[in-house]
């Protein structure tokens, strides 16, 4: 669907951040216009500011008391695994075999994949989630729905099809030469096609042989200029069978490493047990490692070193990583986050979570001119946030004084109920206000 190309004003406390924060009190990592506007025109934003600089240059929606922020971004999410949140009792290769494959299996069937994408980008949306990356499944088929479900909605979604030629049931496996093929094409077809981007999908090394590892090279030495994305160092038993797998390998990373897969468009999703070597590969490579708090705990596959990786110059993300995690919500995805960093007896300052969820996933991503900034010229990709948004909400905000305490009240308690709307390219896109 193509953005409306009218102007809006959109009015509220603004807030956007420019770099990451260095500590609680860095206000020059942010900008926050306590009366603000948003000037949005085609979809682009053109303006942020006091609301009295930006007045009457275009109609305008008034969401005060509200907090105005750039869409969540999410960097890791399963698209086939809407129907899998939430099934008990299992780590992460048994829970594989048992739900997600069979889940997985019926993204062959177009109807059922179109079915998903709609309940998925709804669902997407309705957290306050404007861009995400996503694994698709084996087929063809998902990719397609995929990335029309995210044009319908003019959404800016990177994504593409796993590779898997072992340890996979039948229906789910392809072979390198498919696989290279299937993905050569649905990168033809859709990658830079609107605010489509291909993401070359092998799964992990363990699903992948030798030789479809270096298929996923060859694509990526082929078209560049498309992300790459797997899983790495999620579970220790999951590290013991890659060993087994690829017994040539120095370490789990140096899988990836040999096939040419490493670069700042790949992103490894959970990376908690990396080795020394690893981590210094993936700094002087600008390898992102992306963190998946809820999954993580959900599945007992460890904690992220958040504060570990940073100093030792690992570029990192987070994300949801639906369905092992177990919330759409970014909120949530920030929460548990900081329940993993205490953990850890590392911090998570609000101010340095809300720019992990925009700007930081942004950078990540190497789309900050597009996504995560609000900055002019970029996507009008907007989420309207309401911090008294229930009962409980409201009564902890009669006590709030700052506007760090208010976005930790968001962080800690805050859901899809907190998100009043969510803009994609300056269209609303929940309620009335979207059938309008």
């Amino acid at each position: 669907m193509t953005p409306d190309t009218g102007d809006i004003l959109l009015r509220g406390r603004v807030l956007r951040f420019v770099r990451a924060p260095e500590g609680a009190r860095d206000s020059g990592a942010y900008e926050y216009f306590e009366d603000g506007a948003i000037l949005v025109t085609g979809g682009r934003v053109v303006a942020v500011g006091d609301h009295a600089g930006l007045a009457g240059r275009a109609p305008e929606v008034d969401h005060r008391p509200h907090l105005l922020l750039p869409g969540f971004i999410d960097a890791h999410l399963h698209f086939p695994q809407v129907q899998v949140i939430a099934s008990w009792g299992a780590q992460l290769l048994d829970w594989l075999n048992t739900y997600t494959f069979p889940a997985e299996t019926r993204f062959a069937d177009p109807a059922h994949a179109a079915r998903m994408a709609d309940a998925f980008y709804g669902l997407l949306l309705s957290h306050g989630t404007t861009t995400g990356v996503a694994f698709c499944s084996v087929h063809p088929e998902s990719v397609e729905a995929f990335f029309a479900g995210a044009e319908k909605r003019g959404m800016a979604m990177l994504g593409g099809k796993v590779l898997m030629d072992r340890n996979a049931p039948d229906g789910l496996r392809d072979t390198p030469q498919s696989a290279y093929d299937d993905s050569a094409a649905l990168i033809g077809r859709w990658h830079g096609r609107g605010r489509a981007r291909y993401a070359i999908a092998p799964r992990f090394a363990i699903t992948s042989t030798p030789e479809q590892m270096a298929a996923a090279g060859a694509l990526a030495r082929a078209f560049p200029d498309c992300h790459i994305q797997t899983h790495l160092s999620e579970n220790k038993a999951e590290i013991a069978y890659t060993a087994e797998l690829y017994p040539g390998a120095r370490d789990y990373l140096d899988v990836y490493e040999t096939y040419g897969l490493l670069g700042p468009r790949s992103l490894f999703g959970h990376s908690i047990h990396l080795e020394p070597r690893e981590r210094a590969t993936m700094a002087e490579t600008g390898s992102v490692a992306v963190f998946c708090p809820t999954s993580n705990l959900f599945l007992g596959s460890g904690l992220f070193d958040e504060a570990g990786l940073r100093a030792e110059g690992v570029r990192s993300a987070i994300a949801t990583d639906i369905g092992g995690g177990t919330s759409y919500s970014m909120l949530r995805t920030l929460d548990e986050a900081y329940k993993v960093l205490q953990l850890r007896g590392q911090g998570l300052h609000p101010f340095h979570a809300f720019y992990w969820a925009t700007l930081g996933n942004a950078q990540a991503l190497g789309m900050e001119g597009e996504i995560g900034s609000l900055s002019p010229g970029s996507a009008a990709d907007v989420v309207v946030l309401d911090a008294r948004a229930t009962p409980a909400m409201a009564l902890r905000m009669e006590t709030v004084e700052t506007l760090a305490e208010e976005l930790f009240v968001l962080q800690v308690m805050g859901d899809d109920r907190a998100v009043r709307q969510t803009y994609v390219a300056g269209r609303p896109m929940l309620g009335q206000a979207a059938a309008a």
